[in-house]
């Protein structure tokens, strides 16, 4: 959308807005100033255009995580403290995390987010009074202001870094919750208290896991690695590497990798007597990418066979083709979901008699600018659940994924989340983030155990090892996924 033509529209703009605000939510209000900043208050602000507040996006409380709109609520994600930074400046720091806002960027669309506060001039801004009581955050690095981007009116709308048009788009009432100290988030809603990874020994480095179980009762796990690395467990607790698929090599794949030998997040499951896994071929930041089929009787190091090109992905494409994982929906049909960063998470029809692409359908499931990929869609009762991971992997403890989750009744979509956000849209419900020492866990993968749902992936240790993790899922009254 043209940014210039919709400044056009800034005084009908701010009129309607300002009558909607009126009858609303802000009745009764008295207009906020730049000159009336309380600092032991908490305040909500509201987008003069959209009538949403700013918020932090599903709760979270990691690193960089954005900060967008959405309806008012009230809630400690939505509530703000002005801490003085001197010079008429302020550090706004939200209640529920405890961070404080910052314009990393000066370039216009960049996105707002928060982070640990470092008193940068980054995260610091004055107040510049608008008509009606309505006030700009103006930054005092980048001298841009907190602009609704694209003048979204909808939920999980992005908040950016734009120039000062004195827009609609970009004025905000600061509406007075009450007192409070700036220096401690408000206990209102608590961060959810997240589980340690269970107990598991031996050979546990691995990075992007995916698991099966075997005839046996054993277990099979395959990962990212050169030629693809195998681990078994006879009890989900000691593992023990058991060679590579290709111990040969896979020259089949050199064209995606530049030459290397290195082959990321593969999915293992057994069909119809046969191993299949489905693995991706690409190099760090390309979309120059492709996922391959191998099959096997026996899982075996060396026992796999090369059935071919699945699906790949060129630079000229908006998907990224890595990150497979396959699902057989309740009618029996085969569905490979992917993707990984620039237009998100795709599906496509599989042949069941060949593990090939059936057609040239290709469906959108799951979108999230910051960073979407490692899928894994699984059907319970009268769900279809598709996990994701959120943000950003391979930083080793500074990583930032975090496991996200929604549902459908359909294999195909619309997944929402708990809030009834479409992932389309950015949606999805945290099920696990970072902990303690456990950093930046994601690349999940889930098992139907004899005794229940059971979460695999991997996650970094203080010192940047990628380790395993694994723990049990429950559901709770509502059949949402949660893990314990």
């Amino acid at each position: 959308m043209a940014r210039t033509a919709q400044t056009t529209r800034t005084v009908a703009v701010v009129v309607s807005a300002t009558l909607a605000l009126g009858a609303g939510a802000l009745a009764g209000v008295p207009p906020a100033s730049a000159a009336t900043v309380d600092t032991t208050a908490s305040y909500v602000f509201v987008n003069r255009h959209s009538g949403k507040a700013m918020d932090l996006y599903d709760w979270s409380t990691a690193e960089s995580a954005p900060v967008n709109q959405w309806t008012r609520n009230d809630l400690a994600v939505q509530q703000w403290q002005f801490v003085d930074a001197g010079g008429g400046f302020y550090r706004v720091r939200s209640r529920h995390s405890g961070k404080v806002l910052e314009l990393p960027s000066g370039s216009d669309g960049t996105q707002l987010v928060q982070s640990t506060d470092r008193s940068s001039a980054t995260q610091q801004f004055r107040l510049q009074d608008s008509a009606g009581g309505f006030v700009r955050f103006v930054n005092r690095q980048w001298n841009k202001v907190i602009d609704v981007w694209g003048w979204s009116t909808a939920d999980g709308g992005r908040l950016a870094g734009y120039s000062d048009l004195d827009g609609g788009n970009q004025q905000w009432q600061l509406i007075r919750l009450g007192g409070g100290t700036p220096t401690t988030p408000a206990p209102t809603t608590p961060a959810p208290a997240y589980p340690q990874p269970g107990r598991v020994t031996g050979d546990i480095g691995v990075h992007d896991p995916t698991v099966v179980r075997r005839p046996d009762g054993t277990y099979l796990v395959a990962h990212t690695g050169d030629d693809i690395a195998l681990k078994t467990s006879t009890d989900r607790v000691a593992f023990r590497n058991a060679g590579t698929v290709f111990p040969g090599g896979a020259p089949w794949t050199t064209t995606y990798t530049g030459g290397a030998r290195n082959l990321w997040a593969p999915d293992l499951s057994y069909r119809n007597g046969r191993y299949h896994l489905y693995y991706s071929a690409s190099t760090f930041g390309s979309n120059r990418s492709a996922i391959f089929l191998a099959t096997s009787a026996t899982g075996a190091s060396g026992s796999w066979t090369n059935e071919g090109l699945v699906v790949e992905s060129r630079t000229t494409d908006d998907f990224n083709a890595i990150d497979p994982n396959l699902t057989v929906d309740d009618q029996g049909r085969w569905w490979l979901t992917f993707g990984s960063f620039w237009s998100g998470i795709k599906m496509i029809p599989i042949d069941p008699a060949t593990g090939r692409r059936l057609g040239t359908a290709m469906y959108g499931l799951a979108n999230y600018g910051p960073g979407i990929e490692a899928p894994v869609l699984v059907k319970r009762g009268a769900w279809y659940y598709l996990y994701v991971s959120f943000d950003r992997c391979c930083q080793g403890a500074a990583s930032t994924y975090r496991i996200m989750v929604g549902r459908s009744a359909s294999p195909t979509g619309p997944f929402l989340d708990r809030a009834g956000r479409d992932m389309l849209a950015g949606g999805g419900t945290q099920i696990l983030a970072s902990h303690g020492s456990v950093h930046g866990p994601g690349h999940q993968a889930v098992l139907a155990d004899t005794d229940g749902d059971v979460l695999f992936y991997h996650y970094y240790a203080d010192n940047g090892a990628s380790l395993l993790g694994v723990n049990r899922i429950g559901y709770d009254a509502d059949a949402w996924p949660y893990v314990y």
